[in-house]
């Protein structure tokens, strides 16, 4: 004899969990960003402690028996959220129906290759996975880029899926605001937790403003800001805006690698609030598609302050910014104006070559 408890599963309020499984999925799913995430979601960290997963992992045809390693491992862990997992290199079967996409897959920079090289390498592969999430995820699909150039590559992505809102593509720069606390929080002697609102403008690349002016710091069970906690505004002006920008490279220095269990973090950190909201009086930086806020171009894919509300981000507005930031968002945004010309270069390039290989068939 089953007992009643045994057939349903129970929530703590004891309703029954009712929900449909989220179709979730993830590219690159052989590397070790994915390898991290995967055991995020599946937890219940990302989408809720009740949310049923269905996991599409997809890489290319040559790492197939990688991802089928890893999702013998996921079975192994007995996640009780994880009820199906599909692993493929096809982006038609990866991208059926999904709700959710993290784009953690693409061309890794290699040693003396330009910016200009890895968009040349990124382009074709976002446009062809921008078309696949057209044709086969769901209208409400919420895309997450990861893999570099990030924003531009979201751009790429967006602009080949136009049958899904423009503002469900977003490019992640939640790992430069975590960085950004970290070092804060150690430089005023306070836990991360104690850290809120240091927004990231602009670009995920050397050009990235971390801005602490309208940042809070509880020290003492006092909220201040991030000037009276580290006691040192020359300091979040100069050396920090650098550590910032330059912490990626520190990290590849040290370890060898780029950013993995970190990248893996903020991916979820940001999907998380994505899907659940942001708390009262916080905003988080994400990469989302220009308005022209802020002085910053339109039609690039910009990081922004943004608060959310049922899924549904919004800029925050409004926040005062002295000329040295400006300038700085200038910057930032002239790099990714350039990177869109250049990515639209390699667009124009693939379309003149694929007319040569296909004729007037080819679309």
């Amino acid at each position: 004899m089953i007992c009643s408890c045994c057939r349903l599963q129970k929530h703590p309020c004891g309703r029954t969990n009712s929900l449909e499984p989220l179709k979730v999925a993830v590219t690159g799913a052989a590397g070790q960003v994915a390898y991290s995430l995967l055991y995020i979601i599946c937890k219940g960290d990302v989408f809720g402690s009740d949310q049923p997963i269905h996991l599409h992992l997809i890489d290319t045809p040559a790492k197939v028996d990688v991802v089928n390693g890893v999702a013998m491992e996921l079975a192994d862990c007995n996640f009780g959220l994880l009820k199906k997992t599909v692993a493929t290199s096809s982006l038609d079967d990866g991208f059926k129906n999904v709700s959710v996409a993290f784009l953690v897959g693409g061309s890794p920079r290699a040693a003396g290759m330009s910016r200009f090289d890895l968009l040349e390498r990124n382009v074709p592969i976002f446009m062809e996975q921008g078309e696949a999430l057209d044709k086969f995820a769901r209208k409400d699909v919420k895309v997450l880029v990861v893999a570099n150039p990030a924003n531009t590559n979201a751009f790429i992505c967006a602009r080949h899926a136009p049958s899904i809102p423009v503002e469900n593509f977003t490019a992640l720069t939640r790992l430069d605001q975590k960085r950004a606390h970290a070092l804060i929080a150690k430089r005023a002697g306070v836990s991360v937790s104690s850290v809120r609102n240091v927004i990231i403008w602009g670009n995920h690349s050397s050009t990235l403003v971390p801005d602490a002016t309208h940042a809070k710091v509880e020290l003492n069970g006092e909220m201040v800001s991030a000037a009276v906690a580290v006691k040192d505004e020359t300091w979040l002006k100069g050396e920090f805006i650098d550590l910032v920008q330059r912490r990626g490279e520190a990290v590849i220095s040290a370890r060898g690698s780029s950013s993995a269990v970190s990248a893996a973090d903020a991916a979820a950190d940001h999907m998380r609030k994505w899907v659940m909201g942001t708390d009262p009086c916080e905003y988080v930086s994400m990469g989302v598609i220009s308005d022209g806020s802020y002085t910053a171009p339109k039609d690039v894919v910009f990081s922004f302050p943004v608060t959310v509300r049922n899924g549904k981000w919004g800029i925050v507005n409004g926040l005062d910014l002295d000329d040295s930031y400006l300038n700085m968002i200038a910057e930032s945004g002239e790099e990714l104006e350039d990177e869109r010309e250049a990515a639209l270069s390699v667009l124009r390039g693939c379309n003149v070559n694929c007319k040569l290989m296909c004729g007037d068939d080819c679309d």
